[in-house]
């Protein structure tokens, strides 16, 4: 990567798309809705896939996991039983057996699975990363990367979270000092353009 104009190198990035799982994509999202997240995605990976460039796509389970029981001030609301397809990758995303999936159980899509290991394999120095929700399972996962030095672009439109104040605090105070905060085509233009 270069300052200036967005340089994307084919050969040493790859897409980690966080979280576009049925029990996370039906939920409320601000400051964009879950769908147009899916949708920026989808052409995403498309393009990566279509350049040949890996795509790894990265979902939480809890089956079969205990779950953390840390002391905190608030937690999560959580159904008394999860739909069977909670984890499932939503059907746009075209997820095959073929396809390069992580499956996390905590926020970070890095700590506790192979998703270094396996960019490191294929000589990827850049990810572009993209999910649902902003200030968790996107935030985690690249302050993981940055501290790994991985170079990272987040497609502003292809992330988003909760509530409009955390996509925000995250993309400004966080995902810009560690990464470049780009839209979906201005990297679609930038893949085009190599």
């Amino acid at each position: 990567m270069q300052e200036g104009k967005l340089s994307i190198d084919p050969d040493s990035t790859a897409l980690v798309i966080i979280d576009l799982q049925v029990g996370i994509v039906g939920r409320e999202t601000e400051p964009h809705s879950a769908q147009s997240v899916v949708e920026n995605a989808v052409s995403l990976a498309s393009k990566f896939k279509e350049m040949g460039m890996p795509v790894f796509f990265v979902h939480v389970s809890q089956k079969g996991s205990v779950p953390l029981s840390v002391i905190s001030d608030a937690t999560f609301a959580r159904p008394a039983s999860m739909p069977e397809n909670w984890s499932d990758f939503v059907p746009e995303l075209g997820v095959t057996d073929s396809d390069l999936v992580i499956t996390k159980r905590q926020w970070g899509a890095f700590y506790g699975t192979d998703l270094e290991l396996q960019l490191r394999r294929r000589k990827i120095s850049t990810i572009v990363l993209c999910g649902i929700a902003t200030s968790y399972g996107v935030e985690s996962t690249a302050r993981f990367a940055y501290e790994y030095g991985f170079n990272q672009i987040f497609p502003e439109d292809a992330i988003t979270d909760m509530s409009e104040d955390a996509h925000r605090v995250s993309v400004e105070y966080i995902l810009k000092r560690i990464g470049l905060v780009r839209s979906t085509r201005e990297i679609l233009s930038a893949l085009q353009g190599t």
